[in-house]
């Protein structure tokens, strides 16, 4: 079938005709192929590199993590992480400026932890000193989460001097890092667990979680007793090295997703993270010409991986607009931000000032 329209949403993004080629190959039993093991612990290194790209201290070779990837969409790994780590009446700080980050208090109490969100406005980002001051006044915790690029409102955290707060509080951080994994540096090796997924930055098909964790989340995750199974991390520390896996893996996306990642190392990753700013770059760039606002306050949170627009009541409509006239598929806000922010993802294959430009065109002709 051919399809000529242009995808520019935040996720799931285009996926290459690699990895569509990869996932066509003949489907081994993951079961009991020793092969598949082979290949799942060379997937896994590949990935390493993915999530120490640009950030690992002192030109270490990794970030002291463990990768391993379930077989699930990337929400599998937000609520995995916090059903493996959190027990009956834990204290998690829920760092929040957006959807997401408030969301993690939902799977925090639906495991009998206490959720205490610490929040700042959505148009802004997380700031050291009032994540300092609920550590002082509000803590201790036993675990903190917070999402690196906030999606919804195109805002990326700085998490740097957040992480080194919480090493200081003893608390181990979870990091939904789904969106930006992949399209420009992640502080992997001050996180304990850091969440990625297939269908963004990687450009594969959705179905797939990465996690990075490091020791003493483990050492943790094995202490903590998990009321389910699909989401326990714990069988996860072995699985490569016992070849044995909790379920059935998805060896077909599997296959995906290790094209996918060929594909990124094999263009460098640095060059990876400078055409996703370029491409933010220009389409924030072009808005401003179109008298169009990020949604961020301040430009400098904005995200390279998405961009989220001010439109005031504009977004279904100009969004439907796109679509039937040039075939362009761009996203609206979530939530009560549903119908007031139009969001542009420029996220891995996507990531193209080409498709930028052609994007901003379009918006440019629906807006006259």
């Amino acid at each position: 079938m051919s399809d000529d329209r242009l995808r520019m949403t935040p996720g799931p993004t285009e996926v290459p005709g690699a990895v569509r080629q990869a996932m066509s190959e003949p489907t081994p039993n993951p079961d009991i192929e020793s092969e598949f093991f082979e290949f799942y612990r060379s997937l896994t290194e590949k990935l390493e590199t993915i999530y120490r790209a640009g950030t690992a201290a002192d030109g270490a070779d990794d970030t002291g993590r463990d990768v391993v990837v379930l077989g699930g969409e990337g929400i599998l790994g937000l609520e995995a992480a916090v059903a493996s780590l959190v027990g009956e009446g834990d204290r998690v700080c829920c760092l929040s400026n957006g959807l997401y980050g408030e969301g993690f208090a939902d799977f925090v109490e639906r495991y009998g932890g206490e959720a205490v969100v610490c929040g700042v406005p959505w148009r802004e980002t997380l700031d050291a000193e009032t994540v300092a001051d609920c550590l002082d006044e509000r803590g201790p915790f036993d675990v903190a989460t917070m999402v690196h690029c906030e999606t919804p409102t195109g805002t990326l955290n700085d998490l740097e001097p957040i992480l080194e707060l919480l090493e200081e509080h003893g608390a181990l951080s979870v990091v939904d890092a789904v969106s930006s994994l992949g399209g420009t540096p992640v502080p992997t090796e001050t996180i304990d667990v850091c969440l990625g997924a297939s269908q963004k930055c990687l450009s594969a098909p959705p179905g797939l979680t990465t996690c990075a964790v490091s020791d003493r989340a483990w050492d943790r995750i094995e202490s903590v007793e998990n009321p389910t199974f699909y989401a326990d991390l714990e069988p996860w520390r072995t699985a490569a090295e016992d070849e044995w896996f909790p379920y059935t893996h998805l060896a077909s996306n599997l296959y995906g997703l290790d094209a996918a990642v060929d594909l990124l190392l094999e263009e460098g990753l640095d060059d990876v993270f400078a055409r996703h700013e370029e491409a933010a770059t220009r389409c924030r760039e072009r808005a401003v010409e179109l008298g169009l606002e990020t949604y961020p306050t301040d430009e400098a949170d904005c995200s390279p991986t998405v961009t989220a627009l001010s439109v005031d009541g504009r977004a279904v409509d100009l969004q439907e607009a796109v679509l039937e006239e040039h075939d362009i598929l761009l996203a609206t806000g979530l939530g009560d931000l549903e119908d007031d922010v139009l969001r542009i993802g420029h996220m891995g294959h996507s990531a193209r000032t080409d498709r930028v430009e052609r994007t901003m065109d379009a918006l440019a002709d629906v807006l006259d």
